[in-house]
Parts: structure tokens; sequence; C-alpha cells
């Protein structure tokens, strides 16, 4: 009798539980804006951003589980996931922002900031776009050894930023050059300043074309005239050649 033998059962993991992606307009704008701006940051980089994604962290146990608003994970393959499995990406995530408030506030400090402690997420930050509980607003936590210990000087080492608070937003400054890594709004604003200087330095310099173009053709009619001058007193003094040569010198 040939055995019959039952295929292990498919474990789903799912990637929406139904529930609001934020607890306020304000957390879910710093969330994405966060989100886009990391992005954009490094875009080019073998690294993805995440936001308010699962976070599968045990394989077979898809209940064990944690969506982080904002998760950084360097040296995986750019783009979006559904989800994210550590045993399939093979990465623990570097950097994670929660959008905190006072009514998420005891996870956040508490199972989260434990969760993350012992995946070894290097770097962990909270931020309160409505000043409701956290102290400043921001705090981040920097792995050491196998414990967190608060960050002083608000610069992610992992992200080689700096991050500074813009009333409800998180704001990044470049280590290396200073230089302000834009929002979405402020994008579309350079953007569109960038593209009136454009369009105003190609005017001017068609302006500039056509001006010089006019002087050409001023050069050419002088140039010309010139010719002609040349012309007549050539055959001025062709003629009087010919006098001469018939009559004599003109008299005095």
């Amino acid at each position: 009798m040939t055995a019959i033998t039952t295929p292990p059962t498919q474990i789903n993991y799912p990637s929406s539980d139904g529930e609001p992606v934020a607890e306020t307009y304000d957390h879910f704008y710093v969330l994405l804006c966060t989100l886009e701006v990391l992005r954009q940051y490094l875009k080019g980089q073998q690294a993805t951003v995440l936001g308010n994604q699962f976070l599968y962290y045990a394989q077979g146990f898809p209940k064990l589980r944690v969506a982080p608003d904002v998760m950084v994970i360097f040296d995986v393959e750019p783009g979006g996931r559904d989800n994210y499995k550590l045993w399939e990406e093979g990465q623990v995530p570097r950097v994670i922002f929660e959008m905190t408030s006072r009514g998420t506030k005891d996870q956040d400090v508490g199972f989260k900031k434990g969760l993350y402690e012992q995946l070894e997420v290097q770097e962990y930050w909270l931020f309160d776009p409505k000043g409701e509980w956290l102290e400043g607003q921001l705090q981040g936590y920097r792995l050491q050894g196998e414990t967190y210990v608060p960050i002083s000087d608000r610069r992610s080492h992992a992200l080689q930023l700096r991050l500074e608070i813009e009333d409800k937003l998180i704001a990044f400054y470049r280590e290396d050059t200073g230089e302000k890594l834009l929002l979405p709004d402020e994008l579309a604003a350079n953007l569109q300043t960038e593209t009136q200087r454009r369009l105003e330095a190609e005017q001017q310099a068609e302006q500039e074309s056509q001006r010089a173009e006019q002087e050409s053709q001023r050069a050419e009619q002088e140039r010309q005239r010139a010719e002609q001058e040349r012309q007549r007193a050539d055959d001025l003094a062709t003629m009087l050649e010919r006098y001469q040569s018939q009559f004599g010198e003109l008299p005095e």
C-alpha cells in the first residue's frame, strides 16, 4: 500500500490587521514624511524603508509580530514589501521610529523598546508630534552592548543624520554637509522654484540669443555698407585712372 502523506500546513503571515495606520492625522503625516524623506535619502543604496508594516520575528509563529511606524533596513533589496520576515531577509532593522502618544507610550517604552533591544535594532527613536507626554518631543536610544542607552545629541550614527524638531515633524540634516533633507512639501516648492528659475534662464538666454542675432545682422549690414563704400571708392579710382590716361592730370 502506498503511504499517503499530508503536506505541511501553509502558515499565513497577514499583511494587515484592519487597524488604523495611525492614531491621529499628525501621527499619520509625520509617519509619511519621515518615510518619504528617508526613502529619498537612501535611494540608490542597498536599503529599504518601510512604514507601518508587519515585522515578523519568529518563523512559524505569525502572532509574534510588530508594526513599527518606520523602519530602516540596510543590506537588503531596495523596494517595498507586503511585510518583513527576519528569517527570509536576514537583516534586522537598523533604525526604528515610533510616532508615540499618551495612548501608546506604555507599549512604546515597554514592550516595543524591550523587543527592539532583544532583536538588536541599533537605534530606536520615539517622536511625540503633539507633545503629549515625551519631554522635548524626541528621544532616541542607541544599543550599547545588549542595552539601550539614551541618545543625548540627537545624532543618528546609523543614518549619519542629525535630527531636529520642526513643529510636528522631524527634520533631518546630513552630518557630512549640514544640508537639510527636504520634506515632500519643501521638495515640491523647491522643484517649483527651480522650474521657474530654469524657465526664466531659458527666456533670458533666448533674449540674449535674439539680441546677439540682431547685433550680428547690424554688423553684417555695416560690413555690407563698408564694402559698398569701398567698391564705390574703387570704381571712382578706376574712373580717375582712365580719365588721366586719356586727358592727363586734372586741373588744380
